[in-house]
């Protein structure tokens, strides 16, 4: 069955918050998820919402009744539900009433296998919810991994050719914190500019943890989107190059992903062109 297009409005139907249980409810049910772009737009609307709440911490019930994931979206569902977890959920209750998960909750009860978390009703999975503890009051505060010194090194501009050069080589966001004390200082450098830039990354060895992916797919959309005349990221090979371009499938950018500095400087050299070109054909 072919999968119908898939809307903000359509994923938000099947979104919904119930604030007295803090539990963010996920319809996943008789949904396909017929390859990443459709996983990775239904995780995107599912942060979004999130963040919209303006609450960090919320438990997780997810309907998977007649839910399809195809083996070209394996990947990207078990890394966008793991960023998810990792950044939002205090606990996470499934459930699906069909007959191949009653059999194998009940081949698994009474042993190490057996999953607390997964359900054949919704009645069943939301009781399992009451009994969790609740972090949301204790909420983590991250302490800092680093000093405005440690980004000052990394951000340059080159006024003349209008970039903003960011190396990230061999740097770690281990959590959001460090993901916002980041993007604090370069909105800071580049609002000081009063103007957009090129955008150059240097990705090379940089690591992005699953606790800090959200926050920072969230904070380079939104830079990008205030400040950016286009952005070109070079990284040879790495998870964190893998990660950009399963997001980008869904957001409708392109990743400008390139293996050299020398050919990231040539695309922003096209780019320019492109601009030029634009701006000409406006006049």
């Amino acid at each position: 069955m072919a999968q119908t297009e898939i809307t903000d409005a359509m994923l938000n139907k099947r979104i919904c918050f119930h604030h007295d249980l803090m539990t963010m409810e996920a319809d996943f049910s008789d949904f396909n998820f017929e390859n990443s772009a459709s996983v990775n737009s239904f995780y995107d609307r599912l942060e979004d919402r999130i963040a919209q709440t303006g609450e960090e911490k919320w438990f997780f019930l997810v309907n998977l009744c007649g839910t399809r994931i195809d083996p070209s979206a394996w990947i990207a569902y078990s890394r966008r539900g793991r960023d998810l977890n990792m950044a939002h959920s205090m606990g996470s209750v499934r459930f699906d009433a069909s007959e191949i998960t009653a059999k194998q909750i009940e081949r698994a009860a009474n042993t190490e296998a057996f999953d607390p978390n997964l359900f054949t009703t919704r009645e069943a999975a939301i009781e399992r919810i009451k009994s969790l503890p609740s972090t949301r009051r204790k909420r983590i505060i991250h302490d800092p991994n680093y000093v405005e010194a440690d980004f000052v090194r990394r951000v340059s501009f080159d006024s003349e050719r209008v970039i903003m050069d960011a190396d990230l080589s061999n740097f770690i966001f281990y959590h959001s914190r460090d993901v916002n004390d980041f993007y604090d200082f370069l909105e800071a450098r580049i609002k000081e500019s009063d103007r957009r830039w090129f955008f150059l990354v240097n990705l090379e060895g940089c690591q992005i943890y699953p606790s800090a992916w959200v926050q920072y797919a969230h904070r380079g959309k939104k830079l990008n989107i205030a400040a950016s005349l286009g952005s070109v990221r070079y990284a040879p090979g790495s998870e964190t190059e893998e990660e950009i371009r399963m997001r980008s499938e869904s957001q409708d950018f392109n990743p400008n992903l390139r293996n050299t500095r020398e050919e990231a400087l040539e695309r922003i050299e096209e780019m320019r062109a492109e601009i030029i070109a634009e701006m000409g054909g406006q006049s």
